[in-house]
């Protein structure tokens, strides 16, 4: 099992900018990929950026440019840079982690984290 804590949401203006933190811990040596998903309310949940251990990167269309993905392999941490931001970046991010592998073969992850609420006020 794998646990994973986020941390870093809030409340911030248009234009403004957020970090948000995810911190794993328990059986890491099972995971190679973790990444940010976030649900609006009403919607479906959704892919925001994902990283594997080796630094590869993927991000939504939406949010390329403005949101940047890291990982500290040694804090066991990721990273989420938010920069530029926009109303409809309102929704609750979660953290995940799992298999690349799965991943990519549309298997999704395996563990997630409870959510950090990020609101963006106009």
């Amino acid at each position: 099992q794998v646990q994973l804590v986020e941390s870093g949401g809030g409340l911030v203006q248009a234009g403004g900018s957020l970090r948000l933190s995810c911190a794993a811990s328990g059986s890491i040596s099972s995971i190679n990929a973790m990444g940010w998903y976030r649900q609006a309310p009403e919607k479906q949940r959704e892919l925001v950026a994902t990283i594997t251990s080796g630094g590869l990167v993927n991000y939504a269309d939406s949010v390329k440019g403005r949101f940047n993905i890291s990982r500290d392999n040694a804090k066991n941490t990721v990273y989420l840079q938010m920069n530029s931001l926009k109303p409809e970046d309102t929704a609750v991010y979660y953290c995940a982690s799992g298999s690349f592998l799965k991943l990519i073969r549309g298997g999704g992850m395996d563990y997630w984290g409870k959510g950090t609420l990020v609101t963006v006020s106009s």
